[in-house]
This record gives structure tokens, C-alpha cells and sequence, in this order.
């Protein structure tokens, strides 16, 4: 039995430091450039297992060395995976990032062989979906096969609704926490990104069929509607040094102490640590902290 099973992305992502992101159409020269894993799923299961949960991915690489690669991080991080497979003839997902000296990045995504990711494929480890305290998915794999993963979950169901995309529906009242951030958050409501917590706990509560929402709101931490009530959970001060992570840090946070049997107030209060956490070091998967090191963070 696992604690929690993501359904997701596996990546390689390449970050190149610059002193500010460009503009449409322009070129900016950077100042050097690093290699990490990543992928939202693949980051979300590293997340959640180097804070103590039992974590398998299901997923999908391409027939590349990549593959073979990152297929071994998530070994060494304790991933079991056995529900990842190997799409023929197409290269592994791929990253690449601009990251500026302020700490504010931008994110291009080319999914590849995560885009292979079927139904099928998911309906064959329905036992261990079943299985599972908590089952995490988002959207850079195909919708079909994330909605697959809703006739499997016994346990709670968390989406990070990442990249944003309309959602039918019949997915959303199966979700159990639904975890956007705020420019997400304007998207599935159709309404400009909040520019504040008391906005994002009023567009939250707006959207029907999640059993709660919670909102990511970078250096203003999070909120909570669930109920017909709101929170605003504030983030630790910290110094940003890169964000990439952060919000996959709280999404494997949120799921950990889900799967720990947390309430959904506690639960969201632990992942605000865990993504500032990972805000103060560089790269997607390198960033994601062990849990003594969000335990040693001060409450904010």
C-alpha cells in the first residue's frame, strides 16, 4: 500500500539565468545555464517521498538515455516505478526555464512522450490508485488520462490544475482538493488573476464541484475555501532564490500530510513551509527539501 500515487509528467528541465525575462520577440543574453529532473509529476512524487511518504508515479518516458536517467533519480529518491513506461519512438518531456535575478522565472514545456500517457495505461495499475491514502495528478499529461485516475481513487483525490485548461464537470466533482495558483485560479473562473488573498478566497468559493479549493499565492502563501469558508495561510519570510520548485514542493507537501492522516487546515499550513522551502534554493528537484529541513523553518 502507498501512501500517496502521483499521476504525472517526468522531465529534464534546462534553466538559464538572466537578468531579466524578456519580452515577446526580444533577446536577452544570460549568465549561465543548469540541468535538472523535473516534471510536475515526477517532482510532486520526490516532494512527498523525501518528506516520509511510500510514493510510486505513474507516468511516461521516452526510448531516449534521458529516460534512463531520469528513471534512476527517482529510484535514488525511493519513487517506485513500476507504473512509469517507455513510449516508442519519442524523445522524454523537456523543460526549459528563464529564471531572473529577481527570482521570478518563466516556464516552456514540451511534453513528448508525456503526451503518450493513455487511459489504458493508467486503468493497468488501478489496483495501486485504489491502494492509496491520496492519488496527486495535473494537466501536463493528456486530460483522458488524468479523468481515468477518478474510477480508481478510494482515498482523497488532489489536482493541481497545471498548465491551467477548462476541466469538465464531472472531473471536478470528483476531485477532493483542487490546488491552483492564482493565475490558474483566473482561468478556471474566467476572471482576472487575484491580486490579493480576500479576492482569491472569493473567486475560489465560486467554483463549483472541488470538496475544497486551495490557492498558491507565491510570497503571500495560500488560501483555503472549503465549506463556504475561506483562510489565508501567510508564507514564511524567506529570500526567493528560485521558485521553480515551489509549487510542486506544496502540492507533494499537501499530499504528505494528507496521507498522514493531517486535517486539510494542517495539511495546507505544512505545505506553505515546504514550498518556501524549496523557494530558497535553486532548480526544480534540487530544491525540493527533506522534512527536517522544513521542520527547522520558522512559523510564519
Amino acid at each position: 500500500m502507498m501512501d500517496v500515487v502521483v499521476v504525472g509528467s517526468i522531465n529534464r528541465d534546462l534553466t538559464l539565468r538572466l537578468p531579466r525575462l524578456p519580452t515577446p520577440g526580444e533577446t536577452v543574453l544570460g549568465s549561465g545555464r543548469f540541468s535538472d529532473n523535473g516534471g510536475k509529476g515526477a517532482n510532486q512524487a520526490v516532494a512527498a517521498a523525501r518528506l516520509g511518504s511510500r510514493v510510486a508515479l505513474i507516468g511516461m518516458l521516452g526510448d531516449d538515455l534521458v529516460a534512463v536517467e531520469l528513471l534512476d533519480a527517482l529510484r535514488a529518491d525511493g519513487i517506485d516505478v513500476a507504473g512509469v513506461g517507455t513510449a516508442s519512438g519519442t524523445p522524454s518531456g523537456m523543460a526549459v526555464i528563464g529564471l531572473d535575478d529577481g527570482g521570478e522565472n518563466m516556464i516552456m514545456v514540451d511534453p513528448a512522450a508525456n503526451g503518450s500517457l493513455t487511459a489504458d495505461h493508467v486503468a493497468g495499475f488501478g489496483d495501486l490508485l485504489a491502494s492509496a491514502a491520496v492519488v496527486l495528478a495535473q494537466l501536463e499529461v493528456p486530460l483522458a488520462a488524468v479523468t481515468a485516475v477518478t474510477r480508481w481513487v478510494r482515498g482523497r483525490f488532489v489536482l493541481n490544475p497545471a498548465p491551467a485548461a477548462p476541466l469538465p464537470p464531472d472531473l471536478l466533482e470528483r476531485v477532493s482538493v483542487l490546488v491552483p495558483n492564482a493565475t490558474e485560479l483566473g482561468i478556471l473562473s474566467g476572471s482576472a488573476p487575484p491580486s490579493s488573498p480576500e479576492e482569491a478566497i472569493s473567486l475560489a468559493g465560486r467554483l463549483q464541484g472541488p470538496g475544497a479549493v486551495v490557492v498558491t499565492l507565491g510570497g503571500s502563501g495560500a488560501v483555503m475555501v472549503e465549506g463556504g469558508r475561506g483562510r489565508h495561510f501567510p508564507a514564511p519570510a524567506i529570500t526567493a532564490v528560485d521558485p521553480t520548485g515551489a509549487g510542486d514542493a506544496f502540492c507533494g507537501g499537501l499530499a504528505d500530510a494528507l496521507a498522514g492522516d493531517a486535517s486539510l487546515t494542517e495539511a495546507v499550513s505544512w505545505a506553505v513551509r515546504c514550498g518556501a522551502a524549496a523557494a530558497m534554493a535553486e532548480g526544480a528537484r534540487s530544491s525540493l527539501p527533506t522534512r527536517d529541513r522544513v521542520e527547522a523553518m520558522e512559523e510564519p
